[in-house]
């Protein structure tokens, strides 16, 4: 029998944000993750599948479980700028299912969307994902708080939940920088 590759399930995640700025963007870049405490970890990105029974967990709680250098996934949303007072966002939305499924964690960054409209935003998405795939009938055409409503009533999806980085471009030109992570523990 050849060698099998076990892939290791998360059991935890913890939401972080940040913000950096300095005149490289690759410095504020590494600035928006020490501010979110995530500076001395490898993260490798992954698409937004948060698995069944998978706990949320504070900051804290993740840093204290993780070693500097260790290798770890996330879904990670970043946006940076060089442009005086431009308005960036990085959000992360998550949508948790009944205990046994599998949820849905989204994320958008771009420019010109407030903290709440972006919040909104990364929640309908995961929401939305998630309804779909449990087959909910919805209008899509309604605004999320109506669906919302009738994605809460299916029984299906328990609760959404969002973090999000919002800043403007530094008045001097230096780069800015926001990112929003879901951080998973195996």
């Amino acid at each position: 029998m050849a060698d099998e590759w076990i892939t290791p399930i998360p059991r935890l995640v913890f939401f972080t944000k940040g913000t950096g700025r300095h005149k490289y963007r690759p410095q504020s870049l590494e600035l928006a993750f020490r501010h979110a405490g995530i500076e001395k970890y490898n993260l490798v990105q992954v698409s937004g599948i948060l698995p069944p029974r998978c706990k949320i967990i504070t900051v804290g709680q993740g840093m204290a479980r993780l070693q500097p250098g260790q290798i770890t996934f996330g879904v990670i949303s970043e946006s940076s700028t060089d442009e005086p007072n431009r308005l960036l966002c990085a959000g992360i939305g998550v949508a948790l299912p009944i205990k046994d499924q599998y949820g849905y964690i989204s994320e958008h960054h771009g420019y010109g969307m407030t903290e709440e409209k972006t919040g909104d935003f990364v929640e309908d998405m995961a929401a939305t994902m998630l309804a779909t795939t449990l087959g909910i009938e919805f209008d899509p055409a309604k605004n999320y708080d109506e669906r919302k409503e009738i994605y809460r009533m299916s029984g299906n999806i328990v609760r959404t939940r969002n973090i999000v980085q919002t800043a403007e471009g530094d008045k001097h030109g230096l780069w800015t920088t926001v990112i929003a992570a879901a951080v998973f523990i195996m």
